[in-house]
């Protein structure tokens, strides 16, 4: 068996393996340059930013090695030659930091919303709901500090309820490859997750905004339990409120993700299929166009939140009485 060399990162201590063996940079700035480049910066520009911000010289053909090493995990290099021209590293990436109870920065790629809605178009009212975050409009009241009443609004991390049995389906995916280079990059447990939500916002081909609020009224409630859902949780205050860590769209669904260390220790079913209940409602969309799933490095478990509420109805067929 041929053994890989072994390497220790200079800005983090983690030891790692590439590829190739002749590489002498720390992960870290290999990491660095893709996501430069997939903001849309060319092979000089991103040369020029290394060694501008890290006193490091990486030459061209160097960094279009990596980028052709990594392309399989971070899969934005297929979207990237169409996104730029409409696009620079400076508007590529719509940004908000939102004053919700503590700083969210809600954060949407541009490109990959326009592309992706364009691929998926019965999904439209989700970038028209994306887009509406940043606006006067968006109810941002609901997610803060009430004074007059002296509590927090209701978090979706808070619910619980008895939800369905489900299949809750274990893997390994490229949510899994992409956290573990994201760590490379986290210099605090504290940073783990923005850290987490950048690379796969900037690297990834189907994740297209990260800290997404969403929130569940009672209206909302009322509609579902009207239509047959089993949902159980009157006795909460609403409206119930959270933010996605990451959004996909990928093979024809919208993926709800959250980021959980340690994810095979907890079950947080009852808070993602919240997550999607929220989302479905204010963008109009079935619940069954959403899967939910939690995640670290090493783990991965998903599952439908539709099957979580709502039991499937067996058709009776007729009994034939033989004569």
């Amino acid at each position: 068996m041929q053994s890989k060399q072994a390497y220790q990162c200079k800005n983090c201590g983690k030891k790692f393996t590439l590829d190739s063996t002749k590489t002498t940079y720390p992960i870290s700035i290999i990491l660095k340059s893709i996501s430069n480049y997939n903001l849309g910066y060319n092979l000089k520009q991103t040369s020029e930013k290394i060694e501008k911000n890290y006193k490091i010289k990486a030459p061209i053909s160097t960094i279009s090695s990596w980028i052709n090493q990594y392309k399989n995990v971070c899969t934005f290099a297929r979207l990237r030659k169409e996104a730029i021209k409409r696009y620079n590293p400076k508007n590529i990436i719509n940004k908000k930091t939102l004053s919700h109870i503590q700083p969210y920065t809600f954060k949407y790629h541009e490109a990959k919303l326009d592309v992706l809605l364009k691929e998926n178009y019965q999904f439209t009212s989700l970038k028209d709901y994306i887009e509406k975050i940043n606006s006067k409009t968006f109810p941002h009241h609901i997610f803060t500090y009430n004074k007059e009443e002296n509590q927090n609004n209701q978090r979706a991390s808070q619910i619980k309820f008895n939800y369905l049995d489900l299949k809750k389906l274990q893997k390994n995916n490229f949510a899994n490859k992409l956290t573990k280079l994201s760590l490379y990059l986290s210099n605090s447990n504290k940073g783990r997750h923005e850290t987490i939500q950048n690379f796969f916002l900037i690297n990834d081909s189907t994740t297209m905004a990260t800290e997404i609020p969403v929130y569940l009224t009672n209206d909302d409630i009322k509609y579902f339990k009207k239509n047959k859902f089993s949902l159980n949780i009157e006795n909460y205050e609403t409206p119930i409120t959270g933010h996605i860590d990451i959004l996909q769209i990928r093979n024809g669904l919208i993926h709800i993700l959250d980021y959980k260390p340690h994810s095979n220790k907890i079950n947080p079913v009852e808070q993602l299929t919240i997550y999607a209940l929220a989302l479905a409602s204010r963008t109009k969309l079935s619940l069954s166009n959403f899967k939910a799933a939690w995640f670290d490095e090493n783990n991965y478990f998903e599952f439908y939140p539709l099957h979580a509420v709502y039991e499937k109805q067996v058709r009776m067929e007729p009994i034939v009485v033989a004569r």
